[in-house]
């Protein structure tokens, strides 16, 4: 990525808390470039450094080394009154004894804007959020949802050259979510302000973000847009939190420049691509999405057999789970189009059909 169009830039950043015993390495060296106006999202399991990385760009905490550069300026040790960024909290830390203007007005006052400024952002403000009609309603007296739109509005204010968004969505319900979810991106879209969001929904990074990066013990393990990360996952890590995965063990037979060839424990050999991470192996994992399979009754023309284990019905799909001759699970989704299921039963022998085109050969 070009340092000309990064928002932040974070250049081999380390946290480590405590010492000696009590060591404990947040961060181990993550360099990562945001570019402007992007959607950026944090993905990983709790204790993965995603909030403590998002604190460093906050100025919360301070790297124990590394560097941290907003817009091309080193920020790496201002306090955080001095940083162009706002955060939007988990728990959205409003005042509960202050109306909805009042709290988006708040900031804007502490920074000593002239009245007729502070008016008229608060009004554009709270138009952006769709919170005009509740501009005088206490926030303790409005919803979930309407309080998360009040802290957006406050964090917005300013004008901010990077928001961080610390898992503000966690605290709603889902149908709540999934709406805030489309509104978070069009505020991004229509401000054209950097969004660095921290989640470990995976629905939720998929659905907003410009950019993924997916984090574990401390590391980026990728970065990608969602579509890349979700059918091109480089590890087992990334594509066991990333969706529901299907993982194979298979032996090489042979290789060529772009393609090897690769046998299943059924005995059947496909043909996949893969990167030089594989060289001088001669076992791989494969990593297959149940919903790029397909379930059958013909079961020697598959290339995988076993015998239907389970049947879970969850509305739009169906997902067959198949013991393999390895006596593992194996998962295959079926849409449920126009409301018509497959005629199969548990404890049938039955064929997956897999196309090698979306097979993915993992690095580890």
């Amino acid at each position: 990525m070009s340092e000309k169009n990064a928002a932040v830039l974070i250049d081999k950043a380390e946290k480590v808390f405590g010492k000696d015993s009590d060591r404990v390495v947040a961060l181990n060296g993550v360099s990562l470039t945001i570019l402007e106006n992007e959607f950026f999202t944090l993905l990983g399991p709790s204790g993965c450094g995603k909030t403590t990385l998002l604190r460093l760009i906050a100025g919360f905490e301070q790297p124990t080394s590394g560097r941290i550069h907003l817009h091309g300026k080193d920020i790496s040790y201002l306090p955080p009154y001095e940083r162009p960024v706002n955060t939007v909290f988990q728990n959205y830390a409003l005042f509960p004894h202050m109306t909805v203007a009042q709290n988006v007005s708040f900031g804007l006052e502490m920074l000593e804007k002239p009245r007729a400024e502070i008016d008229k952002t608060v009004n554009e403000m709270l138009k952006l959020v769709q919170m005009e009609a509740l501009r005088d309603r206490r926030t303790d007296q409005i919803s979930g949802g309407q309080q998360q739109r009040v802290a957006l509005a406050r964090a917005l204010a300013p004008h901010p050259k990077v928001l961080l968004l610390d898992e503000p969505l966690s605290a709603l319900d889902y149908k709540l979510r999934k709406e805030m979810q489309i509104e978070l991106k069009r505020l991004q879209n229509e401000t054209g302000i950097t969004f660095v969001f921290v989640t470990h929904d995976q629905e939720e990074a998929l659905t907003m973000s410009d950019r993924v990066g997916v984090m574990n013990n401390g590391n980026i393990l990728q970065i990608g847009a969602p579509h890349e990360i979700y059918d091109h996952p480089s590890e087992r890590f990334v594509a066991d939190f990333i969706g529901d995965t299907n993982f194979l063990t298979a032996k090489i037979t042979s290789r060529s420049d772009e393609l090897l060839t690769i046998k299943l424990s059924s005995g059947i050999e496909i043909s996949v691509s893969a990167g030089n991470e594989v060289v001088g192996k001669d076992a791989v994992t494969l990593a297959i999405r149940p919903e790029q399979t397909t379930i059958s009754n013909s079961v020697e023309s598959t290339e995988l057999q076993g015998v239907l284990r389970n049947i879970v019905y969850i509305g739009t799909d169906t997902h067959y789970h198949v013991g393999i001759d390895d006596e593992s699970l194996f998962t295959v989704r079926v849409q449920n189009i126009h409301g018509r299921q497959q005629n199969f039963e548990i404890g049938q022998n039955v064929g997956i059909n897999i196309d090698s085109n979306m097979v993915q050969v993992l690095k580890d």
